[in-house]
């Protein structure tokens, strides 16, 4: 099938930026991204490019290059969906908080909507795209729903699941380390093919069954997070025994059979990933009595968990056993840097456990809003339990302690000695991602602790 219509419907943070690109290297193809969010649209659709729902480097300018040409964003779902020869489904897939599979197996609510929707309104064949991250078998699910309840028009489904790192999503979408397509029908695969085929060179483009597709993104998710809780584990054995984290990961690192990636110590992974689709495994292998399966991956979200609480514990004992009225800073809210998302950031719980020891938790995050901060904690402008600044300098002003929990490179830039001498004395500085020079925080006066050292 020739394609000349792609629809997307989901416009977050994997929608948005890969559609974009999509836009961007095939111009001869028209592509519409859709989503029920009125405001988000509106976003995806401002003059201001700076503006976007998405902050991720270089986007604005693809956005700049396709919108209008042949890149659109719009709330009108049906139409965009009957125009479409192939269908996207990039909607959000949240660990399931109800029912059978509480707090682990992935609430597909949302997916079984697109394709009711699909069944709904398509009158000619469609090839329909799992882009969301899904449990191994969901294809079967949405191909027994477009057929047995569609218009009688032939529907193919494909995994082809995205492996973008947030903050360096264009980058990774432009030079893609592999593109994975999975499908039972030759003729569908190889209509996907060849869109990717405009930038991405042949070789890249792996294709396989659509079972192997969907369950190699959870097992890469779980792959990646497993070494960031490893290492997390060994900072704490370092701590007690005066080894170096840092020096650690360096030495093992540098064995080929390992590799230095993803051994970078620090208060604790998060975004919107790693932790669902763990626990997504975890549920899919007790599903099939695999509990020793099932118990080995768990750990590895426990560990992370363990992490961040562990941090916080940390700025309480080193702050003589209380931090009730002290005033924190926290620097950095988005779980990594070079985003503004904020799903599952170790900062939400950091900031959670020092409120509950009653802090004066102050936060500044170069792109999170405030609206967005306060949300996250569940917080109503009548309980002011928290306050955000668009000064850092302000910020740190009075504070007790300083709790850095992005990597935003701004941060090494700062004049650390005009914060010292505006702090509350001693002055603490807990570096969550061991980002600043450890010597030089110690020379200006900081009583100084990163993770892992």
């Amino acid at each position: 099938m020739k394609i000349k219509n792609i629809c997307c419907i989901g416009a977050g943070y994997v929608g948005g930026p890969t559609m974009a690109v999509i836009a961007q290297k095939c111009p001869n193809i028209n592509v519409t991204v859709v989503d029920l969010n009125e405001a988000r649209i509106t976003a995806w659709n401002n003059p201001d490019f700076e503006k976007l729902p998405v902050y991720e480097p270089g986007l604005d300018e693809v956005v700049k290059e396709a919108r209008g040409r042949n890149l659109f964003f719009s709330t009108d779902v049906d139409k965009a969906i009957e125009e479409a020869e192939m269908i996207f489904i990039s909607v959000n897939t949240p660990t399931k908080m109800y029912g059978a599979g509480k707090g682990m197996a992935a609430d597909l609510k949302y997916i079984e909507l697109c394709a009711r929707q699909i069944a709904r309104v398509a009158k000619s064949d469609k090839i329909v795209v799992e882009k969301s991250t899904l449990p191994v078998r969901t294809a079967e699910a949405i191909k027994s729903i477009l057929d047995n309840t569609g218009n009688g028009v032939n529907f193919q489904i494909l995994s082809n699941p995205e492996f973008l790192a947030e903050g360096t999503a264009v980058t990774d979408l432009h030079n893609p380390d592999r593109v994975l397509i999975g499908g039972n029908n030759a003729e569908a695969i190889q209509s996907l093919v060849e869109v990717y085929a405009h930038w991405v060179a042949k070789d890249k483009i792996l294709t396989t069954n659509v079972w192997s597709s969907e369950l190699s993104k959870l097992t890469a998710n779980a792959f990646l997070a497993q070494r960031v809780s490893s290492i997390n584990a060994i900072s704490e054995l370092c701590e007690k025994t005066e080894a170096d984290v840092n020096e650690v990961a360096k030495a093992i690192g540098m064995d080929s059979r390992i590799g230095s990636k993803f051994l970078k110590a620090s208060v604790g992974f998060g975004g919107s990933c790693f932790q669902k689709d763990i626990l997504n495994l975890v549920y899919i292998a007790k599903s099939y009595g695999l509990n020793e399966v099932a118990d080995y991956w768990e750990q590895v979200v426990i560990m992370n968990d363990h992490q961040k609480h562990r941090f916080s514990k940390n700025i309480v004992q080193t702050l003589y056993n209380t931090v009730s009225g002290k005033r924190i800073a926290m620097l950095g809210w988005a779980f990594k840097k070079d985003t503004n998302d904020t799903r599952e950031s170790a900062a939400i719980t950091v900031a959670q456990d020092l409120i509950a020891e009653q802090a004066k938790v102050v936060v500044y995050d170069p792109k999170v809003s405030e609206n967005q901060i306060k949300f996250d904690l569940e917080q109503d402008h009548d309980n002011e339990i928290i306050e955000v600044g668009t000064n850092p300098y302000e910020v740190c002003k009075k504070a007790h302690a300083i709790a850095i929990l992005t990597e935003w490179d701004e941060f090494k830039t700062y004049d650390w000695q005009k914060i010292y001498d505006s702090m509350s004395k001693p002055a603490f500085v807990f570096d969550g991602r061991n980002l600043l020079d450890k010597q030089k925080m110690k020379e200006i006066g900081f009583v100084y602790s990163a993770v892992g050292s």
